[in-house]
């Protein structure tokens, strides 16, 4: 931590929309509280955009996306150099920038928390920048009197919808392959957590984007997040969160046929064999589980562990998970900070008491830490069967849930028995058994005595409820560009 430091009073610069390159007050002149869920202390006020707010966006970024523009006869190495140059500045500011994550957020501030959350955007942007001019179509043999090509053109207004469990990081993995391809866009950072795309917003001006390219509204998922995925003049939508509001969000983009992706809920499973590396196991299972206080989508809180190792893994799980300090996430010791709101830990407190009341063990945790802010003590449970709810839905907590099996045919079955099909993770010191389930199992990732190890150049998505296509690397690409065939006749011979 010697090269990062906090600034733990940090100053907000900026509380209103950005549209076409200005700071703008929303039309109806309404602000929203932004809380400090360490301290449930309001830390700001920021403009509150609407429909009204959505349409002058999407006025300014279809000016930004006209033909002759400057964006659309930008030379693509060129619009490279600009997402390379954002990412440059993310890097110089990363300290305000991460000190203001923590404060908006609540993730610690250390290496494993904001600083490696705005180190790994910038990173993502970095990645797409070197994409920018090498999206290449393709020259195809048909019939001898035709020539046929591809164009891989921007699908055009671009629409996205971020969550508050990763502000920053969701910000970039929407932004980074939209103009990499040449998109204009609006995006709506979540109302818990809208401090950092905002200052992104400024960073985005500041190395060069031409007014309209990129507009941020800040406010809620009824009002602004509707009117984005209902707008005739958006051509495609983007959203991260619960699959619940992802089915809205393809009702709204249904109206006009929006090219549409979503990333969404996650029940994964995380199986260890009892052959695996157990200490390395229990390390891995419990950090993929509890990252970021455990708001993390992927996060593997299905817990399956073979019954010859089952009470050697819940014991040393139970005497890791009281090494998790718990506290002030400016604090560089803290490992869980506070989840974002009280709402979401009454959430949680509620599933860990319906975990107790169908007999699930806790074995340490289970509980508010203190009063002020809203912090939840890590827990795990063990004794867990499928049926139970904690089993089922998607606590979003640092809940870890360890179920006991015992064949490998067993374990695949029960890890597929879910809506869900976002991660998966096996532990295995046996090549055929961890093949055998990543083939096997129903699910966007499947990582192999590891636990999420995401990358830029790595696709990220779900499979059934857990979403459509994909994040990340260049199949990320693929939701941004449409292809359009053209074929030219050639002249006859004489």
């Amino acid at each position: 931590m010697e090269n990062f430091k906090a600034i733990k009073n940090a100053e907000i610069k900026y509380k209103k929309l950005f549209i076409n390159n200005e700071w703008v007050d929303a039309v109806s002149g309404k602000t929203f509280p932004v809380l400090n869920p360490a301290t449930a202390q309001n830390i700001a006020d920021v403009a509150e955009a609407d429909k009204a707010d959505v349409d002058k966006a999407v006025e300014a970024a279809t000016k930004a996306f006209a033909l002759g523009s400057p964006w659309r006869t930008m030379d693509a190495s060129q619009r490279g150099e600009l997402i390379y140059k954002l990412a440059s500045l993310i890097e110089r500011d990363i300290n305000y920038i991460a000190s203001l994550e923590t404060l908006d957020n609540g993730k610690a501030f250390a290496f494993h928390g904001s600083v490696g959350d705005t180190m790994f955007a910038a990173m993502v942007f970095k990645y797409y920048a070197g994409w920018a001019d090498k999206i290449h179509g393709k020259t195809i043999p048909i019939n001898g009197k035709f020539f046929s090509y591809t164009r891989h053109e921007p699908v055009g207004v671009c629409g996205q919808v971020i969550p508050w469990n990763y502000p920053l990081v969701m910000a970039s993995w929407k932004l980074g392959p939209a103009l990499a391809a040449g998109n204009v866009v609006i995006l709506k950072p979540a109302e818990q957590t809208p401090l950092t795309a905002l200052y992104l917003a400024s960073l985005i001006k500041e190395a060069g984007f031409p007014p309209g390219v990129v507009n941020i509204t800040p406010s809620y998922g009824p009002t602004c997040g509707t009117a984005i995925s209902h707008h005739p003049g958006i051509n495609k939508v983007a959203f991260t969160g619960s699959t619940q509001v992802g089915r809205l969000v393809m009702q709204g983009a249904s109206t006009n046929i929006k090219r549409t992706t979503l990333e969404l809920g996650g029940k994964s499973p995380c199986v260890v064999f009892d052959d695996a590396d157990i200490d390395k196991a229990v390390a891995q299972a419990q950090e993929g589980c509890m990252t970021n206080m455990g708001q993390c989508c992927i996060a593997g809180t299905r817990t399956f562990v073979h019954e010859k190792i089952y009470d050697e893994f819940v014991a040393k799980s139970r005497e890791l998970a009281k090494t998790r300090k718990i506290g002030d996430p400016f604090d560089s010791t803290t490992i869980n900070g506070p989840q974002v709101s009280e709402q979401q830990m009454n959430r949680i407190l509620d599933l860990i008491k319906k975990g107790k009341q169908q007999g699930a063990t806790i074995e340490i945790g289970g509980e508010r830490h203190g009063n002020v802010g809203y912090f939840i003590k890590p827990t795990v449970f063990s004794n867990v069967t499928d049926d139970m709810c904690i089993a089922k839905e998607e606590i979003f907590g640092p809940v870890q849930q360890i179920l006991k099996f015992k064949t490998m045919e067993e374990v695949i079955e029960r890890a597929n028995d879910s809506p869900y099909g976002l991660g998966s993770a096996v532990f295995t010191n046996d090549i055929n058994k961890a093949l055998t389930f990543a083939n096997a199992v129903k699910a966007g990732t499947c990582w192999i005595n590891c636990y999420n190890a995401v990358t830029p150049q790595g696709p990220f998505g779900g499979y059934k409820q857990s979403g459509i296509g994909r994040e990340l690397g260049e199949y990320g690409l693929q939701n941004y560009y449409e292809v359009k065939n053209v074929v030219v006749a050639l002249p006859e011979k004489n």
